[in-house]
C-alpha cells in the first residue's frame, strides 16, 4: 500500500529522532479521518510528515491539516513530503512551537479530529486542549496508548511518567460518559474517542 512519496517520508523519518507511525497505524489514521468526514484536523507532533500524509489521505478533498511541532527541520521535511504526495500548500498549515503555546490560539470547537503523537508526559494536558478544540461528534486520537504497562506501580517499581500520563488519559476517557472510546492494537496502540 506504500507508494513512493510515503516510502520517502518513512525513510526520512527513520533517519530522524522522530520515528514515524507504522503502516498499520497510518492505515488506521486514514480510516478514522475518513469515517467522520474530517475537514479540519489538528496534529500534535508533525514528525517528518508520515502521519500527516495518512491523515490527509483520509480527509475530505478540501480538508486542512494543522500540524504543530517545535522542530523546524521536521516541518520542512513534512512540507516536502506533503507536496510529493500531491497535497498543495493550502492543504497543510504547519505551525512551529510547543503544542501548549500554539493550541490555545486555535479556534474552540473548530476541528473534527485531533491526533496526538508527541511528548507523552503531556498527554493529559493535550487532552484538555483537544476537548476544547473538537466540535461535537469530533474525535481525539492518541498514539502510544499501549505504552502503559499492565504491571501496576508498586513499592519495587519506579513509575514511568509516560505510563502514568497514558493511564490518566485512558482513565478519563473510560470514565467520561460523553466519550465513545476504542483502543486499537496497531503499532504502539491508538486510543480513539468520539465526543
Amino acid at each position: 500500500m506504500e507508494d513512493e512519496p510515503l516510502a520517502d517520508a518513512y525513510e526520512t523519518g527513520g533517519r530522524s529522532s522522530a520515528p514515524p507511525v507504522d503502516a498499520a497505524t497510518g492505515t488506521a489514521l486514514r480510516f478514522l479521518a475518513a469515517s467522520i468526514g474530517a475537514r479540519s484536523v489538528v496534529e500534535i507532533g508533525t514528525g517528518c510528515g508520515v502521519s500527516g500524509i495518512w491523515l490527509l489521505r483520509g480527509m475530505t478533498p478540501d480538508g486542512i491539516l494543522t500540524t504543530v511541532d517545535t522542530n523546524a527541520a521536521y516541518q520542512d521535511y513534512a512540507r516536502s513530503a506533503y507536496s510529493r504526495a500531491g497535497f498543495g500548500p493550502g492543504r497543510a498549515r504547519l505551525i512551529r512551537g510547543t503544542a501548549l503555546e500554539v493550541l490555545p490560539r486555535l479556534t474552540d470547537g473548530g476541528y473534527d479530529l485531533v491526533f496526538v503523537d508527541a511528548d507523552t508526559v503531556s498527554y493529559p494536558l493535550y487532552m484538555d486542549e483537544a476537548l476544547r478544540l473538537l466540535r461535537r461528534g469530533g474525535m481525539m486520537v492518541f498514539n502510544g496508548a499501549m505504552v502503559a504497562s499492565s504491571e501496576p506501580d508498586g513499592p519495587l517499581r519506579v513509575p514511568d511518567p509516560r505510563e502514568t500520563a497514558v493511564r490518566e488519559v485512558i482513565r478519563r476517557v473510560r470514565e467520561g460518559e460523553e466519550f465513545i472510546p476504542m483502543l486499537m492494537p496497531v503499532g504502539e496502540g491508538l486510543l480513539a474517542a468520539i465526543r
